[in-house]
């Protein structure tokens, strides 16, 4: 598609080739983005899941979480899958020493919620804005949203505990969509990219 919006995949840790997969079968144009300079040739960003304290040094490392705060400020569509989730809150219940967060999602959140990775589990999950059957949720060591604030909207809650929060360009999902092969989630996503852009840039 020549209107395919860029979008990137935060590629310091976790499943980054699931995540450019679902991307391109979403119709966006997807690549890695470690650097400050890729990060700026992107229209919007996906925080993988992973180790959230993990990224948020490697983050700092790269030189990319200044920049990528800066974006998401500015209105740059971003979603954030489980441990991207955690990094999209604007608070975390008992963060590890020196773990930061980028923000954007006036949400708290607590880490590994669900249970550790021996607890995993797949789950149908109803999606607000997601047409047709239920999503399958894959939640893997998964944290869930303790509350939100006024400006965050519950998209979707498993078991009394809210799983999916947008607010304004910013996305988050405790579960995992990118490893089930339905590319619903990402391509409401790539939607919102598409609709943020300016038409001088398409």
């Amino acid at each position: 598609m020549t209107d395919a919006p860029v979008i990137g995949v935060l590629a310091l840790q976790g499943d980054v080739r699931e995540h450019l997969i679902a991307l391109a079968a979403a119709d966006a144009v997807a690549r890695p983005v470690r650097r400050p300079e890729e990060l700026a040739e992107v229209d919007g960003l996906v925080l993988p899941g992973g180790e959230s304290t993990t990224i948020s040094k490697l983050a700092i490392l790269f030189g990319v979480m200044e920049p990528l705060r800066a974006r998401v400020q500015d209105g740059m569509p971003v979603y954030g899958t489980c441990a991207g989730m955690i990094m999209l809150a604007d608070k975390i219940v008992d963060p590890r020493s020196g773990q930061e967060t980028v923000g954007g999602i006036d949400m708290i959140v607590r880490r590994n919620a669900f249970g550790r990775q021996n607890e995993s589990f797949e789950a149908a999950v109803d999606v607000k804005g997601i047409e047709g059957d239920p999503v399958e949720g894959v939640f893997i060591r998964a944290p869930w949203v303790e509350s939100v604030g006024a400006g965050a909207e519950v998209l979707a809650e498993h078991e009394g505990h809210i799983v999916a929060v947008r607010q304004g360009n910013a996305l988050a999902t405790s579960f995992h969509p990118e490893l089930t092969g339905d590319h619903r989630v990402h391509a409401l996503f790539v939607d919102m990219v598409r609709a943020n852009r300016t038409p001088e840039s398409l």
